[in-house]
């Protein structure tokens, strides 16, 4: 076991193939916070506590894993503030950058939904205009993984009977993109889903210029159903 100090705040160690083994543990567990995980994770801190001063978080950490294929795996520990102790403004930054993307659509939304409101009392036309509404609501939106370990860790923390639709890109720096759309589930669901995906990935765009991009640049590891299949 390799632990190097980065900050402060972060500590990184590598784990041989060989030390897995031996811990008769893997990927999946260090994703799902196994108790054999957290047993390691234990005796990883308090290794980097005497061996590079390394202090533990307050409040809780944030795990990040990167696979090195035939050689081990990295865990990269760093503090994370607990969400009570954060302003309004952070907590909300990064629904800011959703509210950027769907906020072209909000006018055309806003008219839709009071036509239907209106036509309620006109039976049949007034149930189109709510379907019209809805229609119009982005059905879709990209997210920007640093690697296929984070698209892992977001997957395990989705509801299993979720059913939003998605596929997986994976480009030559290793960054991965999971194409999010709404599927069957309800627009609550799957809007609470994107605001998750922003826990562990950057919004890459919600617009068909960007999707075609990653269909001709990109390499598409799973076509269907990818969080589903990623889920452990």
């Amino acid at each position: 076991m390799k632990i190097e100090r980065i900050d402060d705040k972060t500590v990184k160690c590598f784990l041989s193939n060989e030390e897995l083994e031996e811990y008769d543990i893997d990927y999946k567990d260090f994703v799902t916070r196994s108790d054999k995980a957290k047993e390691v994770v234990q005796e990883i801190i308090e290794q980097a506590e005497e061996e590079v001063g390394y202090k533990p978080p307050k409040y809780a950490f944030d795990l990040q894993i990167m696979m090195l294929p035939d050689e081990g795996l990295v865990l990269v520990l760093s503090e994370k503030e607990p969400l009570e102790n954060k302003s309004g403004a952070q907590l909300l930054q990064a629904l800011q950058e959703m509210k950027r993307v769907f906020e072209e659509k909000k006018a055309e939304i806003g008219a839709a939904e009071k036509k239907a409101q209106a036509g309620e009392n006109a039976g049949e036309s007034g149930k189109k205009n709510k379907k019209a509404a809805e229609a119009q609501k982005p059905q879709f939106a990209i997210f920007a993984f640093r690697n296929i370990g984070r698209v892992i860790e977001y997957a395990a923390v989705l509801p299993t009977n979720l059913r939003i639709d998605s596929t997986l890109y994976r480009m030559e720096d290793g960054t991965c993109y999971a194409y999010v759309r709404k599927g069957g589930a309800s627009y609550e669901r799957y809007s609470r889903a994107c605001i998750q995906a922003m826990e562990f990935a950057a919004l890459y765009g919600a617009d068909e210029q960007k999707l075609r991009y990653l269909e001709e640049h990109g390499e598409c590891l799973i076509r269907e159903k990818a969080l589903k299949k990623l889920r452990v």
